[in-house]
């Protein structure tokens, strides 16, 4: 959890940000139940964009352990928040991981912080399906990565179409995931 004085440069500079956009949309400021909200808005952007500061991959490699194990690994249901790029509204889900270890394997908490440092950025959930699998890629040097994405986007619950119901999946995998088997093995685990 951020604490009061982890926030990052440029916190005030926003908050003024905020206070002129509330203003812009029709509102007082300085309304007793506004007075504070720029302020508590900038916090909250800086907590759901803290993914800018941080590195995933000396994550991975903080917890780095040399291992013999060759079968499938994997960390699924792992919670996220995150914001749409194209409208700054949430998309949450859930995120599923498998490698299959070449001689390394991480920490699994590594793994669900791998997520949560992606998806603290501005993002598509496209992106953010690759950025992952990439990171654990290049990291631990598997012979496979499979990452799955399933969201919800406030974007398209909210404005525009306002579909409720809708989840949107992303995969990536590389690797022995290239083989249907393998792919198909992964996805029945995640799906019990």
């Amino acid at each position: 959890m951020i604490q009061e004085t982890e926030y990052r440069e440029g916190l005030n500079e926003l908050a003024v940000c905020y206070k002129d956009i509330i203003k812009l949309l029709g509102e007082d400021p300085e309304r007793e139940g506004l007075q504070k909200t720029p302020l508590r808005v900038a916090k909250a952007m800086q907590v759901l964009t803290r993914g800018y500061e941080m590195d995933a991959h000396k994550v991975l490699t903080d917890a780095l352990f040399k291992e013999d194990y060759s079968q499938m690994v994997i960390v699924k249901d792992i919670d996220f928040f995150s914001l749409c790029e194209h409208h700054m509204l949430p998309f949450y889900g859930k995120v599923h991981v498998a490698y299959i270890p070449n001689g390394y394997i991480t920490g699994l908490s590594k793994i669900a912080r791998v997520v949560d440092i992606f998806s603290h950025r501005l993002q598509v959930q496209e992106r953010m399906t690759l950025q992952i699998r990439q990171c654990i890629e290049e990291t631990l040097h598997p012979l496979g990565v499979m990452v799955v994405v399933e969201a919800k986007h406030m974007c398209m619950q909210m404005r525009g179409v306002e579909k409720q119901n809708s989840i949107t999946t992303t995969s990536e995998f590389s690797g022995a995931f290239n083989q249907a088997k393998t792919r198909q093995e992964f996805m029945n685990l995640i799906n019990r």
